[in-house]
């Protein structure tokens, strides 16, 4: 399929700069693909969307303050993105601009402490920094690091960020972007959606940048998507069993989850436990063996997203639901409203 097909007209003021006060706020459009139905409501009442023995699978993972501004050689500014450590003080940073940096340059974080010389380049805009061992890069990054906001929020992180891009039940430190299809969910929402017999599993896949890379080829047969780490219990593939053996749905909540549960499908609609890198990239046509039903927030056009949710529920069900979505005015990306397909 051409690139061309997943694009659609998305208003710059659609795409939302700030959270609103409740997560449990958002707008929620529902549609349904056995009905080829749209209906409006918000996120604090998906309890009455889902059916008792149904399985909510969460993305655990925590957002941890990636972002680093400094300098390279010479002194000129530079912007770091910690990715992931590769032990021995060793790290994948995406650096911007990566031009201004060579195999052997001197990258500096003075907020932070940090200094670092890069190694080798390793893909898009990435190169291996090494730090000198024993470097307490994670509580450097604490200390000083930004939270790591899309460029699509066209302002700098302030406070309330550390808390609202996060999700209630991030536990698993490792992401440079939330799982954002969790962030509308608070511990109430949680206690109601159990009370209704809505059980809730949780797995882990750190997000990084192969999640939001862009689509850069015409065909996106030809695009490749950049591994990122996942991780299943055992008690939530033993959930999922559950949830088959009583005939409730397995309801994924963002494309991370998706992603790792097609990934680890076994036989009967199940998953296999286990941990590893996934580089699965979901597009049409495409026939899901795990996921019944999916929870997301609205995506950009053209981006791996979009094509999930496409081959998830249908390319034109999907264009035209965003085109009533821009006209209804709901709130597009990280910050933004959400939808549930079922």
């Amino acid at each position: 399929m051409n690139l061309s097909d997943f694009d659609f007209d998305l208003p710059a003021d659609r795409i939302a700069q700030f959270p609103l006060p409740d997560r449990a706020a958002s707008r929620m459009m529902v549609i349904d693909r056995s009905k080829n139905t749209i209906r409006h409501s918000v996120a604090r009442r998906l309890p009455e969307e889902l059916s008792k023995d149904d399985l909510l699978v969460l993305n655990d993972s925590r957002v941890f303050p990636a972002r680093l501004r400094g300098e390279a050689v010479g002194g000129r500014p530079l912007e770091a993105l910690f990715v992931r450590p590769l032990g021995k003080g060793e790290w994948v940073l995406l650096l911007k601009p990566a031009r201004r940096v060579r195999r052997g340059s001197l990258v500096r974080f003075e907020s932070a402490g940090l200094e670092g010389e890069t190694v080798r380049p390793a893909g898009e805009g990435e190169w291996i920094v090494r730090f000198p061992e024993g470097e307490a890069i994670e509580s450097a990054l604490e200390r000083a690091g930004e939270v790591p906001l899309p460029p699509y929020i066209r302002r700098k992180p302030v406070e309330e960020d550390r808390t609202r891009y996060q999700t209630v039940f991030a536990r698993e430190k490792g992401s440079i972007a939330a799982p954002t299809a969790g962030l509308h969910f608070t511990e109430a929402l949680l206690r109601d959606l159990g009370a209704r017999g809505v059980a809730a599993a949780r797995l882990t896949l750190h997000v990084g940048p192969g999640t939001f890379r862009p689509i850069r080829a015409d065909r996106i047969e030809s695009h490749r998507f950049e591994a990122e780490f996942y991780r299943v219990p055992e008690e939530t593939a033993a959930a999922i069993r559950r949830a088959r053996e009583k005939g409730g749905r397995v309801v994924a909540v963002g494309t991370t989850v998706v992603r790792t549960l097609e990934g680890a499908a076994a036989e009967g609609r199940t998953v296999r436990a286990g941990s590893g890198w996934t580089d699965l990239f979901i597009r049409p046509p495409y026939e899901p063996k795990v996921v019944d039903a999916l929870l997301t927030n609205f995506h950009l056009p053209r981006s791996t997203l979009f094509v999930l949710v496409a081959a998830f529920a249908g390319l034109e069900r999907m264009k035209s639901a965003y085109r009533a979505a821009v006209e209804a005015g709901y709130r597009f990306y990280s910050y933004g409203d959400c939808t549930l397909i079922v």
